[in-house]
């Protein structure tokens, strides 16, 4: 396998491709993530996800597989991160015993063949009713920040969640399965 690198810092990432032993290498990208919150939330993360790529990809001076990836929360509209605590409390009483969408579009770019793919992966939640005190609870555990939709269902996030529907690694940030398809089918080579 050609060197794999993770445009990303996300720790939930990293976490997720260390599981496989994978070796690979972390170039964080240095793109301004602007969200235009009534955009189509699909677009959204696959240009986000592509842009990721392509910054770093034109930066290597050696081959290598560049994968990158961006995670939104959807309901109505775009939920990114918070701003602050005030941001993530409002963010969290509006999912409160509802289903959203976690979206994360996936961008894969081989730069010795020029090959660029862009996909998504969606995966349904539902939170269950949360009291104002299990939010401030939740709130002073201080996971929420640099979440998108301001929870984290690795850790203390769990808690607010009823069910999930749809792969449990794409809440987390890197839909492992859809990845190892698309580096499989179109770029010969596997995670596992």
């Amino acid at each position: 396998m050609k060197k794999l690198i993770l445009a990303s810092s996300s720790p939930r990432r990293r976490e997720i491709l260390e599981r496989y032993n994978v070796d690979f290498q972390i170039i964080k990208s240095h793109i301004d993530e602007r969200i235009s919150y009534n955009d189509d939330p699909f677009q959204v993360v696959m240009s986000l996800a592509f842009q990721k790529a392509e910054d770093i990809s034109k930066g290597l001076d050696f081959d290598a597989i560049v994968l990158a990836a961006d995670t939104i929360v959807y309901l109505d509209k775009v939920i990114g991160k918070p701003k602050d605590e005030t941001d993530a409390y409002r963010i969290l009483e509006s999912l409160s015993g509802k289903e959203h969408s976690v979206i994360t579009g996936i961008a894969i770019i081989d730069t010795s063949l020029g090959k660029k793919i862009v996909d998504y992966e969606t995966t349904k939640v539902k939170f269950r009713e949360l009291q104002p005190e299990k939010i401030k609870n939740y709130l002073n555990t201080g996971e929420f920040r640099d979440k998108a939709g301001a929870y984290g269902i690795q850790g203390y996030g769990e808690i607010l969640v009823d069910w999930i529907d749809g792969p449990y690694s794409n809440v987390v940030g890197l839909p492992i399965v859809k990845v190892d398809k698309l580096l499989e089918r179109h770029f010969y080579t596997k995670i596992l």
